[in-house]
């Protein structure tokens, strides 16, 4: 028997508190430290980069800013280009356009739903026939799963264009042992409220280059020169992490591996409950590496059944349960539908056939049993009566 709307609303993903956020905190208020900066964003900083193994970190208000910083660091200016992954969100590409730059769209591939190898290099090969070559390639790790980070990787050292990988959706997952984030010039993480571990809104951005770290925190600091009045010569920004976010993150950050694992374990149950469902599949996990399942996504085979994802997501909403499709591919969005894209081959469009049949499923670390079951509940009618 189905639960009725009256029941307690399953979201998509929702924050989940460790409970020792208030002793950072408190400690915060005891000490004053309530403004941006302090004690608390250090040690922040360096927890991440400790967990990742990367040289250094800096602690800014959103994922979005560590891109725009990261573009600025990388000297991103009018005129120029940027490739992009083309399956994310808007965020991802956004910070181009406040360089006065012109995104440049790269498809996905089917393995990981992430950047798709080939399409890149016909993208960076036309490029050097044009005498342009993007001054950047942003990788998006979708979802929790890297991308084919050793292949994308081969392929920008070739043509020389540094990588900015978007890990906003995958702190905690590894590409053949090595973390993610940590494969290109700068690393972007995001502590946004439906993310595995929230600041409640904040990023991070990561660096093997400690120099470019110093230049973004004085670039997210308002560039304020080493005066004794306030000087600036370079344009700045107001994007520096609170020590009371801060605070929060450094708890967060202590529960990250058990935010993981019950997140994989979500996405396992997805997958043993629904397998007899010949017509739906699930997004996979790339041979050696190591995804954090943020979100479990699936795809639906039209071929197979006549259950659309647009019903799915109907009849999950009826039940009081929130479900999303995939994201809307940006080549497809109004702001970009002038851009250049590369799709995976000709006549395959991986993007858009992913965002035509996918769907992210319920996956927060806090979704209950109970609350899983009425999700799988809702899926099993919805297939056995359409």
């Amino acid at each position: 028997m189905l639960h009725t709307t009256t029941d307690r609303r399953i979201f998509l993903s929702s924050p989940h508190m460790s409970g020792k956020e208030m002793n950072f905190i408190n400690e915060a208020f005891e000490t004053n430290w309530v403004a941006p900066l302090g004690p608390n964003v250090d040690a922040f900083e360096m927890e991440v980069a400790g967990y990742i193994g990367m040289n250094g970190a800096v602690a800014v208000s959103s994922g979005t800013a560590a891109i725009h910083l990261a573009l600025s660091l990388l000297d991103v200016q009018k005129g120029d280009t940027v490739f992009c992954s083309s399956l994310t969100f808007v965020a991802s590409a956004n910070p181009i356009l406040y360089q006065g730059a012109e995104p440049i769209f790269i498809d996905s591939e089917r393995d990981t739903w992430n950047m798709s190898p080939i399409a890149l290099e016909e993208a960076l090969e036309e490029a050097v026939a044009e005498n342009k070559l993007p001054k950047a390639v942003i990788i998006v790790n979708l979802y929790g799963q890297s991308a084919k980070m050793h292949e994308l990787v081969s392929i920008c050292r070739k043509f020389h264009v540094p990588i900015i990988e978007d890990a906003a959706e995958s702190l905690g997952a590894k590409y053949k042992g090595k973390p993610s984030g940590t494969f290109g010039e700068f690393g972007i993480f995001s502590f946004n409220g439906n993310k595995i571990i929230t600041t409640s809104g904040g990023g991070m951005l990561v660096s093997n280059n400690t120099e470019a770290l110093r230049q973004a925190r004085f670039l997210a600091t308002q560039a304020r020169d080493p005066a004794p009045h306030y000087q600036h010569s370079k344009l700045g920004y107001n994007y520096r992490m609170s020590n009371i976010l801060a605070g929060i993150g450094r708890s967060q950050l202590e529960v990250l591996d058990a935010r993981i694992n019950a997140r994989r374990a979500i996405f396992n149950t997805y997958q043993q409950e629904l397998a007899h469902i010949s017509s739906i599949s699930f997004m996979q996990e790339l041979e050696d590496t190591f995804s954090t399942r943020w979100l479990t996504a699936i795809t639906i085979n039209k071929e197979e059944t006549n259950v659309s994802p647009k019903e799915l997501i109907a009849a999950l909403e009826e039940e009081n349960i929130e479900a999303r499709p995939v994201w809307k591919p940006l080549q497809l969005q109004p702001l970009f539908n002038k851009n250049k894209y590369y799709p995976h081959a000709e006549n395959e469009s991986v993007s858009e056939e992913l965002f035509q049949t996918g769907i992210c499923l319920p996956s927060g670390s806090n979704l209950t049993v109970q609350e899983q079951l009425r999700v799988i509940e809702c899926i099993k009618k919805t297939f056995n009566s359409l």
